[in-house]
């Protein structure tokens, strides 16, 4: 059975990207919606009114490199369908697996998308990245199943409820207002 592949237009990121420019620290303890507002503000004021879901973030050396704070959670939440850089930060990436945000490593990506508004193809069979823009391609490093599997099912507690192997998360309900 083959992988679906994941298009998308591209947006740049630089080298050294953290996860404080992608969730800012004053935004920590928000909702997730308010966080997902946040999303580059520091860095991009206005960018997450000019992205669109199904959008790819093409980063440089050592994307999501930072604290631990739940940055791959606000970009899935946006939309963001997959991030691709020269070099991933091992924290970024497993809270990417965790939140079920497609993340890869693939040297050179940041030169073969050289505009914003590129068009990338992903084939997660064979990790083949493309710009559909120009033809050309490169390959990604591979990620295991395991992961992968995790991060096109949503992520870790999606994957879990659904295998029943955890209850389901509570649905949110209004809560009725306090008085006195």
């Amino acid at each position: 059975m083959s992988a679906e592949t994941v298009k998308g237009r591209v947006w740049k990121f630089g080298d050294n990207i953290n996860t404080d420019l992608m969730l800012p620290g004053e935004f920590h303890m928000a909702t997730e919606e308010e966080q997902a507002r946040a999303v580059f503000s520091a860095n991009r004021p206005g960018w997450i009114d000019e992205m669109q879901p199904g959008d790819f973030i093409i980063g440089g050396r050592n994307y999501g490199t930072g604290s631990s704070r739940p940055a791959a959670r606000s970009l899935r939440n946006i939309g963001i369908a997959c991030v691709i850089a020269d070099s991933v930060n091992s924290l970024f990436f497993r809270n990417a697996v965790n939140f079920g945000l497609l993340a890869l490593e693939c040297p050179g990506v940041s030169e073969l998308f050289a505009e914003e508004g590129q068009i990338a193809e992903v084939s997660p069979d064979d990790f083949t990245v493309r710009n559909l823009s120009t033809g050309k391609s490169l390959k990604a490093q591979p990620v295991p199943a395991n992961l992968l599997a995790l991060m096109r099912g949503g992520g870790i507690y999606p994957v879990l409820e659904r295998q029943g192997l955890i209850a389901p998360k509570p649905k949110k309900t209004a809560q009725a207002p306090r008085g006195h």
